[in-house]
C-alpha cells in the first residue's frame, strides 16, 4: 500500500487503535476483534512480548482487510525490522530523526511523538506525516490541541495520552485529524477475561464518534 493510501485511510478512520498487551496472543485477539469493528488499521506496539513476530502473524492474517502498523518504534532499527515483518505506518512516543529518514527512504508513514509546539514543529519541519501529541491529558487535553492548532493549521495532530470515548469528540472539535486510543478500547480486563467483543463494541463506539463529530 502507498504512503498517501495509508495516510488517508488514517484520516478517513479518524482513529488509531493501540494494541498494547501482555501476550501475543492477547495481541492477536485485540487485532482480529478491531477488524471484525470496521476498523481499517491498527498499531501493535513494540513493548508486547514478540512484537516482531505479531506483526508479521498479524500481516499475513489480515493484511488484505486492515492496515498494520507499528507503534513505541524508537529507532531506525527498530522501525526497519517492523518493515520486513510488514508494518505500513510507524509511531513513536518520541522524535527520533533517523526513525523519520529511514521511514522516508522507504515512503513510509511515520508518527513521531512530541509535545510542545516546538517539538511539534521540530518534527514536521523534519518530515513527520502526522505528529502524534503525547501525552495529551496532562496538558490539558483539547484545550491544549484548540491552543496549537491556532498557529499551526498545517500539522496533522494525533493526541494521544487520556483520549477516551467521552471526550473523543472534543479533540475533532479542536482540530484534530485522528485521535490514537490505548486502554480505553483495548482494556487488558476484558483481555483476561476473554470479554474480545467489548473491543469490537468499543470500537464500533469511537467510529460513532467520529461520524457525529464529521456530521456536526
Amino acid at each position: 500500500m502507498t504512503k498517501p493510501e495509508v495516510l488517508n485511510t488514517i484520516l478517513s478512520s479518524g482513529v488509531i487503535p493501540i494494541v498494547r498487551t501482555d501476550t501475543a496472543s492477547h495481541a492477536l485477539h485485540a487485532v482480529e476483534a478491531i477488524r471484525i469493528a470496521g476498523l481499517p488499521l491498527v498499531e501493535v506496539t513494540m513493548t508486547v512480548p514478540g512484537a516482531i513476530n505479531i506483526l508479521e502473524t498479524a500481516c499475513d492474517r489480515f493484511g488484505d482487510s486492515l492496515i498494520v502498523g507499528a507503534g513505541t518504534v524508537l529507532d531506525a532499527a527498530t522501525a526497519r525490522q517492523c518493515m520486513l515483518a510488514g508494518a505500513e505506518f510507524f509511531v513513536s512516543p518520541s522524535l527520533d530523526l533517523p526513525t523519520v529518514e529511514i521511514c522516508h527512504r522507504y515512503s513510509k508513514c511515520v508518527i513521531p511523538g512530541a509535545l510542545t509546539p516546538t517539538e511539534i514543529m521540530t518534527a514536521w519541519n523534519a518530515g513527520a506525516t502526522m505528529v502524534k501529541v503525547f501525552p495529551v491529558g496532562v496538558l490539558g487535553g483539547a484545550r491544549y490541541i484548540k491552543a496549537v492548532k491556532a498557529p499551526l493549521p498545517q500539522v496533522l495532530l494525533v493526541p494521544t495520552g487520556g483520549v477516551n470515548i467521552h471526550n473523543a469528540q472534543s479533540f475533532f472539535e479542536a482540530g484534530a485529524s485522528a485521535v490514537a486510543v490505548g486502554s480505553d478500547l483495548v482494556n487488558k480486563r476484558w483481555l483476561l477475561n476473554h470479554d474480545f467483543g467489548r473491543i469490537t463494541s468499543a470500537a464500533r463506539g469511537f467510529l460513532d464518534v467520529v461520524a457525529e463529530s464529521r456530521a456536526a
